[in-house]
């Protein structure tokens, strides 16, 4: 135990003494763990110039969960395609040496390479009884042989993190997809102007087309003096004189703005719902938009999120005959991946996962005279369909509402696989709750929620909005509040 504990401050301290001490022009190396490659199969294309390195430990994990029609066996076979065709047919030499990332030509070409088992360190730093172990012990062994480069441990585990630096070895999380670095930089949907909006306003050009109003001012104008911040297609501006201004267009210098009224928003119906505050009437009316086909909505627990779109999804599809059906899913956990170990159909194999959807719907006949006979009937007229979200990949929805729920819990890699889903005709509903992420390695900067929100912030067809207040009781705002 002294061996060892003598063994491992050597190393640590000779490590630790290279990060702090050494220049920055040493080429670098990323290390790779599992969990960067299942988060994002195409990781290791986006280290520019670098040299590219996955443990043999990581290959033999990526091996036993690539089995199975879970998104995690999809993605582990697809980092294993990559990795395959980036070393073709290279001998073990020159997968040693490492073996050209090509990305194009325009792009810089870093390396990969195998790193086999170690034995330079005896006895090793840590216990060997742990995967995550293993990788960090070969790390360790590899800085000592090769001083030269700067290694640095990529995983998306904190604890694996933590141990590495322990180790001396410097680690750090994978951020390719993460495009903003503060939660509080999310785009919200809409902006909030104190007073009159019309009394910041100095000249505007405004246009009557039958009952649509547009106002055009400078861009310039409106993001540099009145709101602060950069605008988008769909973003609804707000004010506490009851305007609200829908942002059509951002071009050439001039926002274009179509005029609405606090009060006809609020008088919206989607299949007898109404909304409940300003934020809600605003995510109504971009839901039953037919000119918009992506709609984000985020908010806290019991903030009406689901049942507004599941209000408007009913009333699109039975009355309106936009769509031939509703398709409801969402991130399962682990455990239940495996949904052939459930009895029943396929719906009753997700009703457990997507009770939610049915709580709603039946808070939505609540005061029918027949409930349970209003539910059955809406749940066939509206052809809602309970689908896992494993058995999605490859398929094509036409004229289709998909409607996910707790998308908080995917990865940028599983919410692109989910969208591309929709075929002509199709619109997309995701719903999620940043504060309430249960999927290990996610955090609310690196969920696919936020990757999706940030990416689409630009589209012409696409909306979000972030519900503000819970309306679904007293009791819970309180206990959103000061839980």
């Amino acid at each position: 135990m002294e061996e060892r504990a003598a063994t491992l401050h050597s190393v640590t301290a000779a490590s630790q003494s290279r990060l702090h001490h050494e220049p920055e022009h040493r080429p670098k190396a990323y290390v790779l763990d599992t969990n960067v490659l299942i988060h994002d199969p195409n990781s290791l294309m986006n280290f520019e110039e670098h040299r590219v390195v996955i443990p043999m430990t990581v290959l033999e994990e990526l091996d036993r969960l690539k089995t199975g029609k879970s998104h995690t066996a999809a993605d582990c076979r697809a980092a294993i395609r990559l990795i395959d065709r980036v070393i073709g047919k290279a001998s073990p030499a020159e997968v040693e040496a490492g073996i050209p990332i090509q990305r194009g030509e325009n792009h810089h070409q870093g390396t990969l390479t195998v790193l086999m088992p170690q034995s330079g360190l005896t006895p090793p730093c840590l216990p060997e009884h742990l995967n995550d172990n293993r990788i960090i012990n070969d790390v360790v062994a590899m800085i000592a042989a090769d001083s030269d480069r700067h290694y640095v441990l990529v995983t998306k585990d904190i604890n694996m993190r933590l141990k590495a630096r322990a180790c001396g070895i410097d680690s750090e999380d994978y951020h390719n997809d993460q495009l903003v670095s503060d939660i509080r930089q999310l785009n919200q949907g809409y902006f909030m102007v104190e007073g009159s909006f019309w009394d910041r306003v100095d000249a505007v050009e405004t246009e009557q087309h039958g009952a649509e109003t547009l106002h055009r001012l400078s861009h310039g104008l409106l993001v540099g003096d009145i709101l602060g911040e950069e605008v988008y297609p769909n973003q609804f501006i707000l004010d506490e004189q009851g305007f609200v201004g829908r942002i059509m267009s951002v071009e050439a210098g001039v926002v274009t703005l179509r005029h609405y009224s606090e009060q006809t928003l609020m008088d919206q119906q989607a299949w007898g719902l109404r909304p409940m505050n300003i934020q809600q009437a605003v995510a109504l009316h971009l839901l039953l938009d037919p000119d918009i086909h992506l709609v984000t909505l985020t908010g806290a627990a019991g903030s009406g999120k689901t049942i507004l779109a599941l209000a408007a999804a009913i009333e699109m599809t039975v009355e309106q005959k936009r769509f031939n059906k509703i398709i409801a899913t969402r991130s399962t956990p682990p455990l239940a991946e495996e949904h052939g170990f459930l009895p029943g159909t396929e719906e009753e194999k997700m009703d457990p996962w997507l009770g939610a959807i049915n709580d709603n719907i039946e808070a939505l006949h609540l005061n029918d005279e027949n409930p349970s006979g209003s539910i059955q009937y809406v749940k066939e007229k509206a052809n809602i369909q309970f689908k896992a979200m494993n058995y999605i990949r490859g398929r094509s929805f036409q004229k289709s509402l998909i409607l996910i729920d707790e998308s908080q819990n995917l990865t940028p890699h599983q919410m692109k696989a989910i969208i591309t889903r929709a075929g002509d005709g199709s619109k997309v509903v995701c719903l999620g709750n940043l504060a309430q992420i249960d999927t290990p390695y996610l955090s609310p900067t690196s969920s696919g929620l936020t990757y999706m929100t940030e990416r689409f912030k630009h589209f012409a067809h696409g909306g979000s909005v972030q519900l503000n207040g819970v309306p679904r009781s007293l009791l819970a705002e309180y206990a959103e509040t000061w839980l």
